[in-house]
């Protein structure tokens, strides 16, 4: 059962004031590791216990406030709810504002981004749609000033994408591009339709925390490296030399192949980025699977029936299944204006958690 607000704040401004006391001892800077997590925690915990203690000075209002309107008489007695009416509203408020606070951090706030799209049902016109997804990412990841770097493309004939693999970084990159994970549909005439028949396809989105070695300790035994030649589209060789990399994390199964670079060592060191990210991914899935009781996987299948999201040519429409949105303007999204689509679904992240009233990330 979650911990009641009133005793969780009571424990964590009891905490905060313990913090202080430890940073004002002289002591505390003999031992600098201490005094850096002392400094955070003061950190973590400033906002939280300021908005409690606001809301403690606000429901003494509303006390006074009740106070005062069952004594007034007359004019005096509106005056006294109208205020009794000010207190409750910011009570209302800073109960909100904290449970907010309160919420679990999550754990890939502040990381870049490495998102993979895959054509999925729909041959050649899945694959040009995957090509426009990317496009949408990339005119996104400019519009919010972030930086997208290829790790691997493999284009098909028609300037399609079979698959991309690419890196995005910048702040906050995580925060508005992880519910764009899932499967994407579109709705409009293939270039290749002759009669004008609007077809239905699919390209898959996954999304991914970008990780660091010391989150990730990868042993080299796990690993299985073969090296090959590149090749193009069509399958014809592209290098004279084995610069593609191929690597198989033999515990999980975990696959990476890189090849757009010419060297051998690049193209390694970029299969291990996502390697890494794959595999913090894995666990971040394991241990959230342990606390609900089942989790759908991002991608599924890559079907037409499947979706998070479908963009209809036909009537300029773009909708997002999970929550219900709905925007006619097709041409403005797929130039990269994705925030109203972020913000919604980051909102409605937050009114999810603060449903489920978890507990605080302490």
């Amino acid at each position: 059962m979650p911990e009641p607000l009133d005793a969780r704040m009571a424990r964590l401004e009891s905490e905060y004031e313990a913090v202080l006391t430890e940073l004002a001892d002289p002591a505390a800077s003999n031992d600098l590791t201490r005094l850096r997590d002392l400094s955070r925690r003061r950190k973590d915990l400033e906002e939280v216990v300021g908005v409690w203690r606001d809301l403690s000075r606000s429901r003494d209002d509303v006390a006074a406030a009740k106070e005062m309107s069952e004594e007034a008489v007359g004019d005096e007695r509106d005056l006294a709810r109208g205020e009794l009416d000010e207190s409750e509203a910011a009570v209302a408020g800073l109960e909100e504002r904290l449970r907010g606070l309160l919420l679990p951090t999550d754990p890939n706030d502040g990381r870049n981004v490495i998102i993979e799209i895959r054509g999925g049902e729909g041959g050649e016109e899945a694959n040009l749609f995957a090509r426009d997804l990317f496009t949408m990412y990339q005119r996104y990841a400019d519009n919010h000033h972030w930086k997208v770097e290829v790790l691997s493309e493999s284009a098909t004939g028609r300037d399609g994408l079979n698959e991309v693999v690419f890196l995005v970084k910048g702040k906050d990159a995580w925060r508005y591009l992880e519910h764009e994970a899932g499967p994407h549909r579109v709705q409009r005439v293939p270039v290749t339709e002759s009669k004008g028949r609007v077809h239905t396809s699919a390209a898959t989105v996954t999304v991914l925390p970008e990780a660091d070695e010391v989150d990730v300790v990868i042993d080299p035994n796990d690993l299985k490296i073969d090296v090959y030649r590149s090749t193009g589209p069509g399958g014809q060789s592209v290098n004279t030399t084995d610069s593609a990399v191929r690597i198989t994390h033999l515990p999980t199964g975990i696959v990476v192949a890189m090849q757009d670079e010419k060297s051998q060592i690049q193209n390694r060191a970029k299969a291990m980025t996502v390697l890494r990210a794959r595999l913090l991914k894995a666990e971040q899935d394991r241990r959230a699977a342990e606390v609900a009781a089942t989790r759908k996987s991002q991608v599924g299948g890559g079907g037409r029936s499947e979706k998070i999201r479908t963009y209809n040519y036909k009537d300029s429409r773009v909708t997002d299944h999970r929550i219900g949105l709905t925007v006619h303007r097709l041409d403005q999204v797929l130039a990269g204006d994705l925030d109203e689509f972020a913000e919604a679904l980051m909102s409605d992240k937050r009114a999810r958690q603060l449903d489920d009233d978890e507990p605080t990330n302490e």
